[in-house]
């Protein structure tokens, strides 16, 4: 089972608009609008937008959503950085979307770097990764896995998630980063 949506909140739905049609290519597909609710419950003076993308072919492949809130309680200096609120490493929270094939996986690398980003590339092993961060900073990703799990993973992976020290893996086979072409505007503009 996959999931509906995951939804985070923006200061600047314009910016997160255009970075997650134009440069992730996904479609605005819902707005929803609707009074907040206060601490009782009842609404406030405030309104909130929350705004859906589909990020495949359909809905059916997942959305992500994306609150837009005004509220005079809540204000509007709230923070919008998973990793920065929380303390910890740009790279620990995120979001990764599914690159089927590899052809795809170029493609999106592609379209960022026409948009002006450098882009992260890693070899994973298992997958392929590339990356780059959102208007709020979030880091997001694309990812083409290169081989099914193998029995021994399977079997394996309980047992590394419940050791207090597992033995560390080798590093990575190759991290690549991926320039902004020559013909590309600003990342964000």
């Amino acid at each position: 089972m996959g999931f509906h949506h995951v939804a985070f909140a923006t200061r600047d739905a314009e910016a997160t608009h255009r970075f997650y049609t134009e440069v992730m290519g996904f479609e605005l597909v819902k707005v929803v609008t609707s009074a907040t609710p206060g601490p009782d419950g009842r609404p406030s003076d405030g309104y909130s937008k929350h705004f859906f993308y589909a990020t495949g072919e359909s809905t059916d492949a997942g959305m992500i959503a994306f609150w837009e809130i005004h509220d005079p309680v809540i204000g509007d200096d709230f923070p919008v950085d998973l990793n920065a609120a929380a303390g910890l490493p740009w790279w620990v929270n995120h979001i990764a979307f599914d690159a089927p094939t590899r052809a795809d996986l170029d493609a999106h690398r592609e379209r960022w770097q026409q948009h002006g980003y450098t882009v992260l590339e890693v070899d994973h092993e298992f997958c392929v990764s590339i990356y780059i961060r959102d208007p709020s900073n979030n880091l997001v990703e694309f990812c083409h896995t290169t081989r099914p799990f193998t029995h021994d993973e399977r079997l394996r992976a309980l047992e590394l998630l419940r050791d207090p020290r597992p033995p560390l893996e080798k590093e990575y086979a190759a991290v690549v980063h991926h320039p902004i072409r020559d013909d590309a505007p600003v990342a964000g503009s």
